[in-house]
């Protein structure tokens, strides 16, 4: 497997292509951003200013060290630029379908050489590998938003995927100063995502239940349980807390928390409703005109104050 990599396609020109693309260009990468739609590629050069303008904002960057990265990315709706790829990642929408639909093609167009990987959030590596010329070559390389300031970076194998795409996969995000995290036996969801929604899943229960508001919930994470897990996990929190203390609580709590099977229905409703969000202006939240644009800038502020204080103005983490 070609493990020299020069020119990276990321496949899917949206959120997260957008700003992985603009870390493996600052990390010396040729990067083509492939999209098949126009409105997508003129919505990822927009999200590539945005992004790098709070960068600079921030003291993340350069304005000379801005311009280098924006210097080698291009975009393209065509697939001629995988014939030249060393590594391509997909980031298309999240249908197992789609992205199988997508993998025949590209893994056809491709080099029979070059590792292949997905940037789903938690649909099976193995089943998307069916449709992949090679799946030896081909693995989850999941990236967390907003992937430009969070060093996270889960390398996911499927059933047949090959040690080698594993390791030149976890070279290539240490090589853009990522934190790689291998996750074993190709789990629904992977590690982050089974976490976030075990978190979410109560959140809900929470609220739907009248013992807190979702601003009471989303304040006890940021001002409790989000410092502390920016600095310790929950084993690390365990053992410093006490086994024994945790074990006692474990004994009468955990008997109480949700375990719901279905989507809560204040979520449901929320979506039925097509409150998505800040991509639609409302949903847990009301962001009024502009507000979603305010709290987007806002998150990256705040996760770069984060991001250089705990891990360093250029971003690089214990490798």
């Amino acid at each position: 497997m070609r493990s020299e990599i020069k020119h990276i396609v990321i496949a899917g020109a949206g959120l997260m292509g957008a700003s992985m693309g603009q870390i493996f260009a600052r990390g010396g990468y040729s990067v083509t951003l492939y999209d098949i739609a126009p409105e997508g590629i003129d919505k990822a050069r927009e999200l590539v200013a945005i992004n790098q303008r709070a960068l600079i904002e921030q003291g993340g960057v350069s304005p000379a060290q801005s311009s280098e990265t924006l210097s080698r990315m291009s975009y393209a709706m065509g697939m001629e630029d995988f014939k030249k790829a060393d590594f391509v990642v997909e980031a298309i929408v999240e249908n197992m379908g789609v992205k199988q639909d997508f993998w025949k093609k590209a893994s056809e167009a491709v080099a029979e050489d070059v590792v292949l990987a997905t940037n789903t959030s938690g649909l099976s590596i193995t089943e998307i590998a069916k449709a992949v010329r090679g799946p030896e070559r081909f693995c989850g390389m999941h990236w967390i938003n907003p992937p430009h300031i969070v060093p996270l970076v889960e390398v996911i194998g499927g059933a047949e995927t090959g040690k080698k795409a594993i390791e030149i996969v976890r070279d290539l995000a240490l090589s853009v100063n990522k934190h790689p995290v291998m996750v074993r036996g190709d789990p629904k969801g992977f590690i982050l995502n089974r976490i976030q929604f075990a978190i979410l899943r109560e959140a809900l229960h929470i609220v739907d239940n009248g013992y807190a508001t979702v601003k009471d919930v989303d304040d006890v994470m940021k001002y409790g349980l989000g410092m502390r897990y920016a600095c310790i996990g929950p084993f690390e929190t365990a053992d410093l807390g006490g086994l024994d203390t945790f074990y006692r609580i474990s004994s009468y709590l955990f008997a109480d928390l949700s375990d719901v099977k279905e989507v809560p229905e204040s979520l449901t409703r929320l979506y039925q409703e097509g409150a998505f969000g800040t991509k639609t202006g409302k949903g847990f939240y009301d962001y009024g005109e502009g507000g979603a644009e305010r709290a987007i800038a806002k998150r990256d502020r705040d996760f770069l104050k984060i991001s250089k204080r705990l891990y360093g103005d250029s971003e690089k983490t214990e490798k």
